[in-house]
């Protein structure tokens, strides 16, 4: 699969998971984000985990546990209470940052040198996301800004992580799906019972949104996630995010009634803009030396081409 077709398909779970809070606000039942973190991720991971029956081993044991920590288990209750505690355009501003953690992040524990362009294009996103959904009259809730910032971080970390890491040997992406949103799941649980009691009762409008969050939303979209992060940048797949607050503005207008304004439309230009220029990637340049090596030959002293033994070659990339 050629790198365009790898954007396409990992730009699949920003887009499904624009769907969130449309769900969140009209089918789940209200104030319960433990409780929802917890029915979203526990049983998409068992599934995935009863499907591939394969557990960690070594060392991936604890990867796995901080990975689904940071992934899952402290992102979707963050997530949950900024959707519950702020509007949704608000909420969605407070989650466009990821990009910004992420591009730090990446330069500190992957080397990877912040450019130009990719900074601009989060800082654009970002801007873009805020046109789309901030309204001058929505309401700021310290908790639910600082939640939501909070899930950025613990997402964009996860996500540097992922990449830092990699996958065990012979371990595809859907098995590291299985296992973090079963340890993510697994941490919420006590702490959703604790926290908010006994699980609330549920009517068939609301599970079938824990049936669509679950398997959908969840299971497809993380292992479509995590699949991109191992063949992309972590920068990369990080700026595909505007997608998801533009698809949750066209759920509004397509489903739920809601107006479209100039403004709104010029924002999600913006913020598709910043997305497919957060993709681009510039050419290699072709130095005479570059293409000589490539083609098998290497300078002598004197300047000359020489052949350079096929074992002394550096393999494709």
């Amino acid at each position: 699969m050629n790198r365009a077709a790898v954007i396409a398909v990992t730009a699949l779970a920003p887009i499904s998971w624009g769907s969130t809070y449309a769900v969140t606000t009209e089918l789940l039942p209200a104030d319960r984000p433990l409780f929802t973190g917890m029915v979203r991720a526990l049983p998409a991971g068992l599934l995935i985990l009863a499907l591939t029956r394969v557990r960690p081993r070594g060392d991936w044991w604890w990867k796995a546990v901080v990975l689904g920590a940071l992934n899952i288990g402290a992102f979707f209750p963050l997530l949950f209470l900024a959707a519950y505690r702020l509007p949704g355009g608000v909420a969605a501003v407070a989650g466009s940052v990821g990009p910004m953690f992420v591009i730090a992040l990446s330069a500190l524990l992957l080397g990877d040198k912040p450019s130009t362009r990719s900074m601009l294009a989060a800082i654009a996103a970002s801007f873009g996301v805020s046109m789309v959904v901030l309204k001058a009259t929505a309401a700021l809730d310290a908790v639910g800004i600082g939640a939501g910032i909070a899930a950025s971080a613990s997402m964009a970390a996860g996500t540097v992580l992922t990449k830092r890491w990699g996958r065990p040997e012979g371990v595809g992406p859907l098995v590291m799906t299985g296992w973090q949103l079963t340890a993510g799941g697994l941490l919420i649980t006590p702490i959703a019972f604790a926290v908010e009691g006994a699980p609330p009762a549920l009517d068939a409008t609301s599970i079938a949104g824990y049936v669509y969050l679950a398997l959908v939303n969840t299971a497809v979209g993380y292992w479509l996630w995590f699949r991109g992060i191992g063949q992309l940048t972590a920068t990369s797949v990080t700026l595909l995010g505007p997608l998801s607050p533009i698809t949750a503005a066209v759920i509004g207008w397509a489903a739920l009634g809601e107006t479209l304004t100039p403004l709104q439309l010029a924002g999600m230009t913006l913020a598709f803009a910043a997305t497919l220029a957060g993709q681009w990637q510039p050419s290699p340049r072709h130095t005479p030396e570059r293409v000589a090596l490539a083609a098998g030959h290497g300078p002598a002293d004197d300047g000359t081409p020489v052949a350079v033994p096929p074992a002394e070659r550096a393999p494709a990339s």
